[in-house]
């Protein structure tokens, strides 16, 4: 059991409005920045620096072992975890890989490129030898033989999952709220959602639990906690990672996400897990490029880096809805841009409001048909009953929460005979459209760009009974998914709230396949932004020292 503890003190006031300044500074190299046991904490309060590559160099140099890097997270992730509850399940086989890697550096073995990484796993998706219940009671205790592709790959890599993160039941949620076994807090204030399904996920990258972690993104679930965690997260082009061991929600939408305290941690994860699979049908051939390549230190880059760039600022994420500290902070992020060198223009997308009720109809349909292998007889827990029907009936009704419930019922009525053309075929001819529209501006528009999210992170409990305004969120994220595209998400700056203001993200769109540019677009964009640092109130100087 993690120790309890009294509450953290927090730090100094972050600015609670965005400021964005453009200042060419000298930056050594990322890889020439080792981390040491005293300056752990120095680290991980810089966004921009990737922990993977100075978490390597320190290992490979000898100025740190993998024992002592495992523990220092450990310590951290013990003394917060209490308040944040991020983690459903800690592994405890951690220091014993970290011993392992200690002796094949010992041996001067080579060793994978994430050695030493520790990476947080949401609880959908598949681990062996540990639990992995999708947040759901039906599958309480249950541990698949298998590991997911994804996590399959970062083990080959050297890379250590310390551990499954909370989720809404299934994914099907926006705050953790709907998680049959707890509920997670906000970093930066745990009287907040850290927003979800990946909440979980978020809030251990934000509070330097782990490294970096695995998510999933259905309709927004790693794009929204992102915003509201001040991390970055990353959603790929559907297919360009595989969805093997990922429990599915709704197929044609679900893809496995990525987390980081900086951009170029996010690439190096997306790096590590994308590729074909031939056990997944849906996983794309596509070449995969080395995503690392567009990462180019601060102290190297022109006055103008971003010079030609087209920027799209979608108009109708700006409309009434918004909250003004995020219309704010979205059209300061516009602004620095432009300073970078880009043009930015708005650009009008007709479609984008039918996106969120075509979202719904389609990802409760398929989870209609996706969920209904959880029968109590080929995977999960059993009710006693006399009869097969009250088996499945008993066992679906005290393994499935309330959510999930409503969800599949609405899914099964929009695929029902007489219902099928008005509600499913309609959204599917709405999904085209939105396609289309997509297309078209990313014909004119490098990128495009928009909130991650109409608001900061809200109240635990705020949203809970008005399931409507909680889906309302989801509008800024739900569109990209409809049409298959890759979104980055990173924090861009500050709205009050909170004892330290609350972090608002920037969301990038990309055309299918063009992670490369958002990734260096969003590198130079982080490294660039001034007198911002987003390293929440929860983590604190004794920690990790």
């Amino acid at each position: 059991m993690l120790s309890s503890l009294q509450p953290p003190r927090t730090l100094s006031r972050f600015p609670s409005k965005p400021i964005y300044l453009f200042r060419k500074t000298s930056l050594k190299p990322l890889s020439s920045q080792p981390i040491t046991n005293s300056t752990l904490t120095d680290q991980s309060q810089s966004q921009t620096h990737s922990q993977i590559l100075s978490i390597r160099h320190s290992l490979l140099c000898g100025q740190l072992t993998a024992t002592q890097l495992v523990e220092s997270f450990l310590t951290r992730l013990r003394q917060t975890e209490p308040h944040l509850r991020s983690f459903l399940h800690v592994s405890d086989t951690v220091l014993r890989q970290a011993n392992e890697l200690d002796e094949k550096i010992k041996r001067n073995e080579e060793v994978g490129p994430l050695a030493g990484v520790l990476v947080g796993v949401k609880d959908n998706i598949c681990t062996a030898g540990m639990p992995s219940t999708g947040g759901s009671r039906i599958l309480e205790g249950y541990q698949p033989p298998f590991d997911a592709t994804a996590v399959r790959k970062i083990k080959e890599l050297g890379g250590i999952v310390v551990g499954k993160t909370n989720l809404d039941e299934f994914g099907m949620g926006s705050t953790t709220e709907g998680s049959a076994f707890q509920v997670t807090a906000n970093p930066w204030d745990v009287s907040r959602v850290p927003g979800g399904s990946s909440g979980g996920s978020a809030a251990a990258v934000s509070a330097r639990q782990c490294v970096v972690s695995l998510g999933s993104d259905t309709g927004g679930s790693v794009r929204q906690p992102a915003s509201f965690c001040g991390v970055v997260g990353l959603k790929p082009t559907y297919g360009r990672v595989s969805r093997f061991g990922l429990m599915a929600y709704a197929s044609s939408l679900d893809v496995i996400g990525c987390f980081g305290s900086s951009v170029e941690d996010a690439g190096i994860l997306l790096q590590a897990i994308s590729g074909h699979d031939k056990l997944d049908a849906t996983s794309s051939k596509q070449e995969v490029p080395d995503f690392t390549s567009q990462f180019i230190s601060l102290n190297l880059l022109e006055s103008k880096p971003l010079k030609g760039l087209r920027i799209g600022l979608i108009r109708e994420t700006l409309d009434d809805g918004v909250d003004s500290g995020v219309n704010s902070a979205i059209r300061g992020a516009a602004s620095h841009l432009e300073e970078l060198g880009c043009s930015v223009s708005e650009v009008s997308l007709p479609s984008f409001s039918l996106g969120l009720p075509a979202y719904y109809i389609l990802a409760s349909s398929e989870s209609s048909s996706n969920l209904s292998r959880y029968d109590g007889v080929r995977y999960g827990n059993q009710v006693t009953a006399d009869e097969l029907n009250a088996l499945y009936g008993d066992s679906r009704a005290k393994g499935f929460g309330h959510e999930v419930k409503m969800r599949i019922l609405m899914g099964t009525y929009a695929l029902s005979a007489g219902y099928y053309d008005a509600y499913y075929k309609r959204a599917q001819q709405v999904r085209t459209i939105i396609q289309k529209s997509f297309k078209a501006a990313l014909d004119e528009h490098d990128i495009l760009i928009s909130p991650a999210a109409p608001s900061a992170a809200y109240k635990i409990g705020e949203k809970k009974n008005d399931p409507l305004a909680m889906y309302a969120g989801d509008i800024m994220t739900v569109n990209v998914n409809l049409a298959g595209l890759p979104a980055l998400v990173l924090p861009c700056g500050f709205v009050d709230g909170g004892s330290a203001g609350l972090p608002v993200g920037l969301q990038m769109i990309g055309a299918p396949f063009d992670e490369e540019k958002l990734l260096k677009v969003g590198h130079v964009f982080e490294q660039t932004l001034q007198n911002c640092r987003f390293v929440p109130p929860i983590i604190t100087d004794d920690v990790a020292s």
